[in-house]
């Protein structure tokens, strides 16, 4: 289920990619989606930027396994959360987010990802922060 709620989209991506982290870390992933959709390079609202994808071409559109953005959305996995009160604290963390009630843990990262990787696109954005297992970046060195 694709949700078109930008606070729901932002909720999913909290809940799916950082639930098992500090509120600082939740934050910070929240607003790397955040900076994306104020960012050129990328669709401009929420839910295009948590669901950006490359999709099948067939009727059925489902997103090509391990080519998305977010992992979580093309893992393969159904998407409905499972721990209502994890995700309860997600979209509680998402709404403060979007109505800018929170700082941006991450000085404009547009990117992460978990300390278990290292992703070769790394190399090529500075660090700008590094919260429980997820090291955000943003462009430039």
């Amino acid at each position: 289920m694709i949700f078109t709620s930008a606070v729901m989209c932002l909720a999913l991506n909290i809940y799916w990619e950082a639930r098992d982290q500090p509120l600082a870390g939740q934050i910070a992933v929240a607003q790397v989606v955040v900076n994306r959709a104020n960012d050129i390079r990328y669709p401009d609202n929420i839910c295009e930027v948590v669901y950006e994808a490359e999709y099948s071409n067939d009727e059925t559109k489902h997103p090509t396994k391990h080519m998305c953005q977010f992992s979580w959305f093309c893992d393969g996995i159904p998407d409905e959360p499972k721990e209502e009160t994890a995700f309860e604290w997600s979209v509680q963390v998402a709404r403060a987010v979007l109505e800018g009630k929170t700082p941006d843990l991450t000085s404009m990262a547009t990117h992460y990802h978990s300390i278990d990787v290292k992703p070769t696109w790394s190399y090529y954005y500075k660090k700008t922060i590094r919260i429980e297992d997820h090291i955000f970046y943003k462009r430039g060195r």
